[in-house]
């Protein structure tokens, strides 16, 4: 069997996540299966040395390239490839091979980043219906992306397979940095803090989190370990995001929120581990894997009780409405005053990162490869 993965996008957050685990498990895994993987040199780097049955297609044209979607598909045939792995909704509009397609969440027609014209929303959605009605599996990240995915797209669900995300290893091999206090001390952090780490995006609901922060602050300003409490939000920088500096003024704590930007891993590692708790009120998620990354330093998480969030994380994480900004504030108030909540939430919080294997899910994800190249006809090679 032949199969080929898109990995152009290994660098990214979330699916760089993906890739990076899934393509370093299966080479744990299988020694029989060729795989091309699709990309330049410098996304290699970002998996570990992989064995000599992974080789690079050095291909230089970007995902959604008119020669992508025309040029590369002859390029695969040429190789014989069986299968086509796209690790996003975008693939190639002609296909010579048999196409699996991840899909990670539905941002792009739920909340995009930013407003399009009902013509490229039509189009997007024409384009991404194509492809996944072309695609001999499905696999989503969560089985509430599942029930997205059948309804937007009128897909059964049965051609859906849930295979979750996990832990990134790199939190497993990397052990945490011994001077946690010199890393705070050099970023000026001198007073308990909650935290945000990832994109900033509209669906990630940032604007009512500084509000609950604000509410939240001030109940707690005579509290005499928490009245210094801050904001943390790292993932980008303050200036690009008018309408959440906007919101700081607006809610008088300039003082009280900080944009850090984007971290080093190790760094960040620290932030996870040493923060009060960690706040994820997302509107939208397909899975949600930084509060999992906290979770796994030991962190109480509070995140919202929609979309995917209460699937993956269940009674580990305080729960709230995301579209209540008082309710969020209650729940940053109880999460970090609240011991028992916060032991409980904590263990809770280990026992779930436990769940989520990337062993397993590179297994199913082998085994949909073996299903969809012998259901056609496909045989090994």
């Amino acid at each position: 069997m032949r199969v080929a993965i898109d990995i152009r996008r290994a660098g990214d957050f979330g699916i760089g996540t993906y890739l990076r685990n899934i393509v370093n498990e299966l080479a744990r895994q299988d020694s029989e299966t060729q795989y091309l993987l699709i990309g330049r040199p410098s996304h290699l780097e970002e998996f570990n040395p992989l064995p000599e049955n992974f080789r690079l297609l050095d291909y230089e044209a970007p995902p959604g390239s008119f020669r992508t979607h025309f040029h590369l598909p002859v390029v695969l045939a040429d190789r014989d490839v069986d299968i086509l792995h796209m690790p996003w909704f975008y693939a190639p509009a002609v296909m010579t091979c048999k196409l699996i397609i991840t899909v990670h969440d539905m941002t792009d027609f739920f909340n995009p980043v930013r407003p399009v014209s009902r013509v490229v929303q039509a189009g997007r959605l024409h384009f991404a219906r194509r492809a996944l009605l072309r695609a001999g599996r499905i696999l989503a990240v969560s089985h509430a992306s599942q029930r997205d995915l059948a309804r937007t797209f009128a897909i059964p669900e049965s051609k859906i397979e849930v295979v979750y995300n996990a832990l990134d290893e790199r939190l497993h091999r990397e052990p945490l940095a011994a001077d946690t206090d010199r890393v705070l001390e050099r970023y000026a952090v001198n007073h308990p803090f909650v935290l945000y780490a990832g994109n900033i995006k509209p669906q990630k609901n940032l604007t009512r989190l500084i509000e609950a922060f604000a509410v939240a602050k001030a109940d707690l300003a005579a509290h005499p370990d928490l009245a210094g409490l801050t904001l943390l939000v790292i993932g980008d920088e303050l200036a690009k995001h008018a309408d959440l500096r906007r919101t700081v003024v607006r809610t008088r704590i300039r003082e009280d929120v900080r944009f850090l930007g984007f971290l080093p891993h190790a760094v960040l590692r620290v932030f996870y581990a040493r923060a009060r708790a960690f706040l994820f009120p997302s509107l939208y998620e397909g899975f949600g894997l930084p509060p999992l990354e906290a979770m796994a330093h030991g962190t109480p998480v509070l995140t919202s009780n929609v979309s995917s969030l209460p699937e993956v994380f269940g009674n580990a994480a305080l729960l709230v409405n995301p579209e209540n900004v008082f309710d969020i504030a209650r729940g940053i108030k109880q999460v970090v005053t609240d011991a028992a909540l916060r032991e409980q939430l904590i263990q809770r919080g280990y026992e779930q990162v436990q769940k989520y294997s990337w062993q397993r899910s590179a297994q199913q994800v082998l085994r949909v490869y073996c299903e969809v190249c012998g259901a056609n006809g496909g045989a090994a090679k």
